[in-house]
């Protein structure tokens, strides 16, 4: 699971080679038409404000500019809210001429992403506290929109019994396409839209013996994504009964508006802003984005750009992290503007335990549904041992010898191929069961599937030791035992091993990922144009998966935040990202913090974030942070990023204030990033210091969104190395929307032994906690 939009085993088709590639270049030069030129997809930002008298529509300008470096070329899509522009297919030499051209801000090329519940509302606690978050018209009123492969709308989840009208502000579409009609939406799926012109014009016209060219869903995904955020209550759900239980999105009353980007060739970034543009005419509330690619700068990086806009209309954005861990500086989705959510666990496991001829026994997972193995022990082979092949011990395909599997249980290394396609290799050769054994890129990370043959999963621990008996043993036997599933699992959550990493490596002083949810073994619902695993060979139909992935752990956040703008309308994006992170939890109830499956130790700030998400605390948080778009703006000063630059994302001319000193660190963001070899190095921070001490100040604001109220300070920090000093010490609130403001203090007078030191800021009336990580860095 290295890739930042996650795809489970099931996805693997999406995993083409991620070329980031962008364009931003100053040649005059006159085009040339070439027909045997090879063009691409570029998408141009121009300067409204820059439009010639002449013309009286921003398209007939776009066009005349278009047309003025090829006569040839046509638009794909004009851009009006998340950009101002169009993209084009266009030889490299014309790009280069139109970015010459009056008016035009950028040229940059197209960007392919790739895509990055019955137990969790009770895991989180929405269960117990039904009644605290509204099922009034304001929670009903709340629209999802969610960018992905699609939607099947014949799911349960989007049953839309109990639901009143579509709500006044919609200014949607259900649109209709192969499989898909119009009149599949209703009250809960309220729209469904398209966005296939940027694919196409790479990889040419949709196959539609493959896919659908409609907002239906032919890969899972989406359906998994938009259930979790916003579906209904499903009585009796499960996979193969697995999970059994009442399967239900965060938001139960929300309604969803799904907008397909993601084909079998990938995300690209034409169709993806297409979408965000489309969405917020639309009118939605919470943007929800299990996508992901690439580090650029903000301004080159398409999510950046588009959600930028959106968090100006007053949207939320959340998105996934991405599955690059426990790699540090793993992250996708790095912007301030947007919420982006890494993956823990759940207290629920299914166990299926290996049991050798030596009499030891091994825990693993899997949700394997089918003909049991005999009662007796069958011969067990390692993949290794049974092949001609470099990459045998991986199962890849064709490479095991089937005289030397049939009957047996293979033991098979985890990686590089997909999970489930390494039981259909063994199946295929006549294998009777497979172990999956985790090695050092996974350590104990297990993530349960629906295997095609009896199946489990083990830890790299457990894993050794199995194999130590397969090469030690004349004749090894073993077999497997199904338990089901169990609740209750402890510890949870664990920070999980795929879950992308911070620093951020675009800017360190904003610490991410924000927070984490669940993320790990997710029931939700599912399409049925493809079985649990996505293989071709799978001809099973599930109305519910279980999956894994910052996939499944960001439409939980969406959700949680449609929850949230349900109850608190006046809220904006950042003061109910505040509200979720600083009530986030990162101790578990006996006070030991949250561990990382990957190490095994505690997780820091750069694996969780604030924490894991707590939506009933969040409710009613004290204080918030709040930010809005000239909050941003100054961050995009204080990165130094030119005119033309901030324009590209604030889509009008913006200048910075030369007389003003803008600083990164003063970004009013709920959390602490410390980066003291920046600071020195001069990143728009306030630093100071002499030889062996470096002063670092953040200055924060808070506004009070409940009764009047003192706060008082608490602060701890793991370093010795640095002192940390917080100026008010108490902050005293007299009525609802009061703000005051704070200043930490950060004295490093020497280096430690190690990089990094993690600590916390808690402020308390009492009642609440109001809490921001801190993550100190030395670069």
């Amino acid at each position: 699971m290295s890739f930042a939009f996650q795809l489970q085993n099931s996805k693997m088709k999406f995993l083409l080679p991620l070329a980031v590639v962008l364009c931003f270049c100053h040649v005059s030069v006159a085009s040339v038409e070439k027909t045997h030129v090879p063009k691409k997809t570029y998408i141009v930002h121009m300067a409204k404000s820059q439009m010639p008298a002449s013309f009286d529509d921003h398209t007939h300008w776009y066009d005349s500019s278009l047309k003025s470096v090829s006569d040839s070329a046509q638009m794909l899509y004009t851009y009006a809210n998340v950009l101002h522009g169009f993209s084009a297919r266009l030889t490299a030499e014309e790009a280069r001429s139109i970015e010459d051209r009056p008016g035009v801000l950028t040229v940059l090329e197209e960007v392919k992403y790739e895509l990055h519940t019955t137990r969790t509302p009770e895991f989180l606690g929405l269960d117990r506290s039904a009644d605290l978050f509204p099922e009034s018209d304001s929670m009903s009123d709340v629209i999802i929109g969610v960018l992905d492969t699609g939607v099947w709308p014949e799911s349960k989840s989007f049953d839309d019994s109990g639901l009143g009208p579509v709500p006044s502000s919609w200014r949607g579409e259900c649109e209709s396409g192969t499989n898909f009609s119009s009149s599949f939406c209703n009250r809960k799926l309220i729209g469904a839209r398209y966005f296939s012109k940027g694919y196409e014009a790479i990889l040419g016209p949709v196959d539609e013996t493959k896919e659908s060219k409609s907002p239906r869903d032919d890969d899972g995904h989406g359906t998994h994504t938009s259930t979790t955020a916003g579906g209904s209550s499903v009585a009796g759900a499960s996979l193969f009964g697995y999970a059994t239980g009442t399967a239900r999105g965060m938001a139960t009353r929300a309604r969803v508006a799904m907008y397909k980007v993601c084909w079998i060739g990938g995300c690209f970034s034409s169709d993806i802003l297409a979408a965000i543009d489309k969405s917020i005419d639309d009118n939605i509330n919470v943007l929800s984005l299990s996508l992901g690619g690439g580090g650029s700068d903000y301004y080159r990086d398409s999510v950046a750009i588009g959600a930028f806009a959106a968090m100006e209309k007053g949207i939320l954005v959340s998105c996934s992290a991405g599955n690059s861990g426990p790699s540090s500086f793993s992250l996708s989705n790095v912007a301030p503007w947007i919420t982006t959510v890494g993956a823990g666990t759940l207290d629920r496991e299914f166990p299926a335990y290996v049991s050798l001829g030596n009499g030891m026994n091994f825990s693993g997972v899997s949700l394997y549904k089918g003909d049991s193995l005999p009662t007796k022990m069958l011969p067990f082979v390692y993949a290794g041992n049974a092949t001609n092949s470099t990459t045998g011990n991986l199962c890849m395909t064709d490479t095991l010898i089937p005289e030397k599997v049939k009957g047996k249980i293979v033991l098979c290394d985890r990686g590089v191929n997909a999970r489930v396609q390494k039981g259909a290799v063994v199946k295929e050769a006549g294998g009777a069961g497979m172990v999956l054994a985790n090695t050092g890129a996974n350590g104990e990370e297990l993530v349960a599937d629906a295997h095609l043959l009896p199946a489990t999963a083990v830890g790299q621990i457990s894993g050794d030791k199995i194999k130590s008996y397969l090469l030690s043993d004349s004749d090894p036997t073993a077999t497997i035992l199904f338990e089901g599933t169990k609740v209750g699992i402890e510890p949870s959550p664990l920070v999980a091993a795929f879950s992308s990493r911070g620093p951020n490596s675009i800017t360190p002083e904003v610490l991410k990922p924000d927070i984490i949810a669940p993320g790990v073994n997710i029931l939700a619902g599912w399409s049925g144009a493809v079985g649990p695993t996505g293989l071709a060979t799978d001809n099973r139909r599930v109305e519910f998966n279980i999956i894994s992935g910052t996939s499944m752990s960001c439409p939980h956040v969406s959700g949680l935040a449609a929850l949230l703008k349900g109850a608190h309308p006046q809220w904006s994006p950042a003061a109910i990202r505040s509200a979720l992170m600083t009530t986030a939890y990162v101790v578990y109830k006996n006070d030991k913090p949250i561990q990382d499956i990957a190490s095994g130790k505690p997780s820091t700030p750069f694996d969780h974030g604030a924490g894991h998400v707590d939506p009933v605390s969040a409710l009613n948080p004290g204080l918030v942070y709040d930010l809005d778009v000239n909050d941003y703006l100054g961050f995009l000063c204080a990165l130094n990023y030119t005119t033309a630059q901030i324009s590209t994302l604030a889509r009008k001319n913006y200048t910075c204030d030369p007389t003003v000193k803008y600083s990164l660190t003063n970004l009013n963001y709920p959390s602490f990033s410390v980066p003291l070899q920046s600071a020195v190095m001069g990143r728009g921070g306030s630093a100071s210091g002499s030889v062996g001490s470096t002063v670092v100040k953040y200055t924060r604001t808070v506004t009070n969104v409940g009764a009047a109220a003192t706060y008082n300070v608490s602060v701890s920090l793991q370093s010795e190395s640095v002192k940390v000093s917080v100026e008010p010490d108490s902050l005293s609130f007299s009525e609802s929307n009061e703000k005051k403001s704070y200043t930490v203090t950060f004295t490093a007078s020497s280096m430690p032994s190690n990089s990094f030191s993690y600590g916390r800021i808690e402020w308390t009336d009492g009642k609440h906690i109001v809490g921001s990580p801190i993550a100190v860095s030395w670069t």
